[in-house]
């Protein structure tokens, strides 16, 4: 295939940042640069613009609200019209479109790539107030995104409408970068290792899904029975995070970092012993329509920490896999079993 021109539309999303969306975009921009397209990124700046092959360009959402980054079709449509590019792609957002607008009139190939659910999840508070305005505006300006794009790529085809041709669909599974991710990576770190103690980290966003408090918990516990050889690693912020401190006061050889620079995980992953991604899919509401969380992103995580020599790394999700990989095994357990996580640990 010839190398493309494309427009990647997510100027709701912050590049160089610390959060999951910006790092995801900044990744798919590098990889598709890498196979020799030439990549063009509509974006929010979160400093100066990554170093690379890929082009980037401030389109922000007005005042950093996503929602309404609608009012910046006519710059999308400008910029598109500048670059003339083989295809758009957008990431999909409620309040988006104007990628997939911009590729509309240019008549070129509309992508839409969706990682978080078109279709409303049962008992959706956002269906509730759609439905309470009537004419459910929301649902139609999903149902038009939809209806004028090309190819849907996502790793869930059960997020999306049901009407939609599944010969328009692109599943794909996101996952960890295993060139960066790799054993003995090296580098700056905001901790060192501890070689005193067997260091378990949990590296992401603090929701109450993704199970920080859990691994918390466990460590306390560890410490109350006597068992003080674990120490915990947490990596990332959100609302969650007061509530995990305040479980792992007191517990010796407990570091939180606050968020890092995507740059600076893999060393940082490279002073641990332990990786514990404790999901609960229960308590994320949207899960209700099936597990849309890339299976490869649970293992991957974790597998791209392991340098260690008692690597095990418990993942709670219900579509990992047990794998083993560079040394590193990979032990999937249930979300409702991480009461026993202490035990899971001491085994490790």
């Amino acid at each position: 295939m010839r190398p493309l021109r494309i427009l990647y539309v997510a100027i709701d999303q912050t590049v160089p940042g610390t959060l999951g969306g910006s790092v995801h975009v900044q990744a798919v921009a590098e990889g598709l640069a890498r196979l020799g397209h030439e990549v063009h990124v509509a974006a929010r700046p979160g400093g100066p613009w990554p170093n690379g092959q890929v082009t980037w360009h401030d389109v922000s959402a007005p005042f950093g609200r996503p929602g309404l980054r609608w009012t910046r079709r006519p710059a999308v449509a400008r910029l598109a019209r500048r670059l003339a590019p083989d295809v758009v792609m957008e990431r999909y957002y409620n309040f988006g479109g104007e990628g997939i607008d911009a590729a509309r009139a240019l008549g070129v190939p509309a992508v839409l790539e969706v990682n978080a659910p078109i279709v409303d999840y049962p008992g959706s508070p956002k269906a509730r107030l759609d439905r309470a305005l009537l004419i459910q505006p929301m649902q139609r300006w999903r149902d038009r995104i939809a209806r004028l794009t090309d190819l849907f790529v996502t790793p869930s085809s059960a997020i999306l409408p049901a009407w939609i041709d599944p010969a328009r669909v692109l599943r794909v599974e996101w996952g960890a970068d295993t060139e960066k991710f790799v054993p003995g990576a090296e580098g700056p770190a905001p901790v060192e290792r501890d070689s005193s103690r067997i260091t378990c980290v949990f590296a992401g966003a603090f929701r109450t899904w993704h199970g920080a408090e859990s691994l918390a918990g466990a460590l306390r516990r560890l410490h109350a029975a006597g068992d003080h050889r674990f120490g915990g690693l947490f990596v990332g912020d959100g609302p969650e995070r007061p509530a995990v401190e305040q479980q792992a006061a007191g517990v010796p050889g407990v570091v939180f970092t606050g968020a890092l620079p995507h740059t600076a995980l893999p060393a940082t992953l490279a002073r641990a012993d332990i990786g514990v991604a404790p999901f609960d899919p229960g308590r994320h509401a949207a899960l209700k329509l099936g597990f849309y969380w890339s299976p490869l992103k649970v293992s991957s995580t974790w597998r791209r920490a392991c340098r260690w020599s008692r690597p095990r790394c418990p993942a709670s999700s219900s579509s990992s896999n047990t794998a083993a990989k560079g040394g590193c095994t990979i032990r999937p357990i249930r979300p409702a079993s991480t009461a026993r996580l202490p035990r899971w640990l001491t085994r490790a």
